[in-house]
């Protein structure tokens, strides 16, 4: 008994120096060990809803257990659990991953423990966004009056975007609110019928509701129908409501299509519209100099928002809205109360001015090491390559007379389907036995544990989608999901 009670927590203060260094260099260990040997897992967790849970104690433990015992439930508890986005055969929804300077970055992140609302709270945390940011624009393209400030995730930083659009149509919403009013419109905001639910999810946050937001048609390539958005903006103002913003994608969820920015910024200029493109998926790729050109436009947006954790390597999460109107967005969010008020508030930028967060993460930092680490050209490589072997794998779809391409693919995300001849029924129409076939291949890909794929339909077509964004995907996991795909349609067709 003495010697596992020597592993325990402390009566008091924390874990002593030496074991921290044991359990830190184990830990390290475990996970090179992990993203070494993550192929070998299955993708998708095998176990079943509530499995986890009934393994749990229902109740809280009354003394510290032994670190070792905790790290060993992390390998028999928790690893069976997960869903491996870190698997180099991962192909499903946005592919993502982390990386070793990522993970260096995030873990002391945590050991500073920054609360980074003010400069003075952390002057690391502030300055090094500033820096890393810029680098980031940098990277991209865009044009230095676009300034980046970090949220979580890309539904945060639209919806930020959207206040301050918001904001800037001086309607006094900050000060008098929306409920009643009688003198308040309905107001506007536009975006593609491909857009990213989190925008609709924005405009309901924001108090604008569900009606505030007009889906725009898309053309024959998924991107949004610029005449289509001219008009209904005349015939909303004609109808007394009062557009204030556009939302336009570059790299959409379900087909990573690219809206037509110059022509939708023409159309928002026209009408003093605040237009923002959400990139939290594609806008990564613009740090690859021959696929700059997806950007194309944005030097006449006001807001933009990009996911380096998306594409970029960075554990999750990092989002980043870079903005022209900081004004508007500090007037949009900023009260200081008392207790924070420093004498050096004026000269300094202090990150819960813009959001409605007060304490922030230090998320600048991982993002910082990876660009350091890897430079430039190492990240536009790596998103190169992703893109060559989507262009693959596409190739092989055109090729076969069993499978179709269902959008185009101009970046790293390949939208398909099966459309083997089959026989004649008259129990259902060729469309929905085609869509149920695809989805029970996907179902049978996915439960083999070997790749993960997601699904979204397109022209009510249920259509697979293949993502590669992974740092360790290589030509051979690729190759073997296409495999697999052939091998679970030809067992799905001999049923």
């Amino acid at each position: 008994m003495t010697e596992p009670q020597q592993k325990l927590a402390p009566a008091l203060g924390d874990m002593n120096k030496e074991e921290f260094r044991r359990f830190g260099h184990e830990l390290i260990d475990w996970i090179a060990d992990y993203l070494d040997h993550a192929e070998a897992l299955p993708v998708l967790s095998q176990i079943e809803p509530g499995d986890l849970k009934a393994q749990l104690p229902t109740s809280p433990p009354e003394r510290g257990e032994a670190m070792e015992q905790i790290i060993a439930d992390v390998d028999r508890l928790i690893v069976p659990a997960l869903t491996h986005w870190n698997h180099p055969s991962f192909f499903a929804y946005f592919a993502t991953s982390t990386s070793a300077p990522g993970i260096f970055g995030e873990l002391l992140s945590a050991a500073f423990d920054q609360k980074a609302m003010l400069w003075r709270t952390s002057p690391a945390s502030t300055e090094l966004e500033e820096v890393t940011l810029d680098w980031l624009r940098q990277m991209m393209g865009l044009d230095a009056g676009m300034t980046g400030i970090i949220y979580d995730t890309a539904s945060v930083s639209s919806l930020h975007a959207i206040a301050a659009a918001r904001e800037g149509a001086e309607l006094r919403i900050r000060e008098e609110g929306m409920s009643g009013r009688t003198d308040l419109p309905l107001l506007r905001v536009y975006v593609s019928e491909q857009a990213h639910s989190s925008i609709e999810k924005g405009v309901i946050t924001l108090g604008l509701g569900q009606r505030a937001l007009r889906k725009i048609p898309t053309d024959a390539e998924f991107r949004m129908d610029a005449n289509a958005l001219a008009a209904a903006i005349a015939e909303d103002k004609q109808n007394g409501i009062v557009p204030f913003c556009v939302v336009a994608t570059v790299g959409t969820t379900s087909t990573s299509s690219i809206d037509p920015i110059g022509e939708i910024a023409s159309i928002c200029e026209e009408h003093a519209l605040w237009l923002h493109v959400d990139a939290a998926y594609a806008g990564s790729a613009a740090v690859v100099p021959e696929l700059r050109h997806i950007l194309a436009g944005c030097e006449r947006a006001d807001s933009l928002a990009v996911n380096p954790h998306k594409w970029l390597f960075t554990p999750f999460d990092l989002s980043v809205l870079y903005c022209r109107h900081l004004d508007l967005l500090r007037r949009a969010f900023s009260l200081v109360p008392e207790y924070l008020r420093t004498p050096e508030q004026e000269q300094v930028r202090s990150g819960s001015d813009y959001g409605v967060q007060l304490g922030r993460r230090f998320r600048a930092l991982k993002l910082w090491m990876i660009i350091r680490y890897f430079g430039h050209e190492g990240l536009a490589a790596r998103i190169r390559e992703h893109c060559r072997l989507a262009q693959l794998f596409a190739s092989w779809v055109a090729a076969d007379p069993n499978w179709e391409l269902l959008a185009p693919v101009p970046l790293a995300l390949v939208c398909f389907r099966a459309c083997p001849p089959l026989p004649l029924t008259n129990e259902t129409g060729p469309e929905l036995r085609l869509n149920a076939l695809n989805e029970a291949v996907m179902h049978d890909v996915n439960a083999t544990g070997k790749s993960l794929l997601s699904h979204t339909k397109l022209h009510d077509r249920l259509t697979l989608r293949l993502s590669v964004g992974n740092i360790r995907t290589t030509e051979k996991h690729v190759r073997q999901v296409w495999d697999l795909l052939n091998e679970q349609l030809k067992l799905r067709l001999a049923l």
